[in-house]
């Protein structure tokens, strides 16, 4: 049942919202690499900020991008990375398919009150 969910989900997503589009229009522009993405959605990074905090080579004394992020995700969770990189479009894809399980059992939720009420 969770697979053929898993794979309606995947089938038929839907266009990203304008805030996971953000994460994957900032990845193309600043080349991060997935990890690095969620490294900074986890530190709570605005993506449409990236581009101050980059380094132009203007400003020798500012870190490039990738490696501030990384520094910063270090410094606050004590790790290099995260335990599981997800890619934006596949968090998309997981978040399909939890809310599709979850519209399936809240349906089955509500035909089995609706039975109940009856008798």
């Amino acid at each position: 049942m969770i697979d053929r969910l898993t794979f309606e989900a995947t089938k038929m997503t839907k266009k990203p919202s304008q805030k996971m589009q953000a994460w994957i229009d900032a990845r193309k522009r600043h080349r991060l690499s997935h990890a690095q993405v969620q490294m900074a959605r986890e530190l709570g990074m605005n993506p449409s900020k990236l581009g101050k905090l980059d380094n132009h080579d203007q400003e020798p004394w500012k870190m490039p991008l990738r490696q501030y992020i990384e520094h910063l995700y270090f410094k606050r969770f004590g790790r290099e990375r995260p335990d599981v990189v997800v890619s934006v479009e596949e968090k998309i894809r997981l978040d399909e398919a939890r809310k599709a399980r979850r519209r399936e059992a809240k349906m089955k939720a509500q035909t089995g009150m609706a039975v109940e009420d009856q008798d």
